[in-house]
């Protein structure tokens, strides 16, 4: 509706920046990241080249991850998670990159950041199987109550997974 009353030069203004963006946004060689250059500003980031590999489903999840702060490292983006039921392999992940960026990159660490579904947690498990000979820390990113969150409207597996997960107080 916003667009059928505004004005024909905001219309067209809007459809000019998003062919733009179409044209130049493409993913980071390395990361697989939204970027505009050769390399995403994280990649190109001497200061997070610590050895710490971040594995995410997409890219809303590296910017979820980033906008906490709570990660300093670099990413790797799969582009999608193993799903049978609508044929993704792994050879329709960026899995083959990730393997290669290990030795590249001084890799001593790949923390497992897939999402908590059954395909996230089929990838996880999958990446794990790949990971485990090839020397390096390999971790999973932790489950449990939300802060806020209220125990009785907690699902089952979220429960179990925050009690296994539990650590000293």
């Amino acid at each position: 509706m916003f667009l059928l009353q505004a004005p024909q030069e905001e219309a067209d203004a809007l459809a000019d920046l998003i062919r733009r963006m179409r044209r130049e946004v493409h993913t980071c060689s390395r990361c697989f990241h939204f970027t505009d250059g050769e390399l995403c500003s994280i990649c190109s980031d001497p200061a997070r080249a610590n050895g710490i590999l971040c594995v995410v489903e997409s890219t809303g999840d590296l910017l979820a991850i980033e906008n906490s702060g709570a990660f300093k490292g670099r990413y790797h983006v799969l582009q999608g998670v193993l799903s049978p039921l609508e044929a993704v392999g792994p050879e329709d992940l960026r899995i083959r990159e990730l393997l290669n960026r290990i030795p590249a990159e001084g890799i001593r660490e790949v923390i497992l950041a897939t999402n908590p579904s059954n395909e996230g947690e089929a990838t996880a498990h999958y990446l794990l199987r790949l990971l485990k000979d090839r020397g390096v820390q390999v971790s999973r990113i932790a489950y449990g109550i939300p802060m806020g969150g209220d125990l009785k409207y907690t699902d089952r597996v979220t429960l179990e997974r925050a009690m296994k997960g539990r650590r000293e107080f």
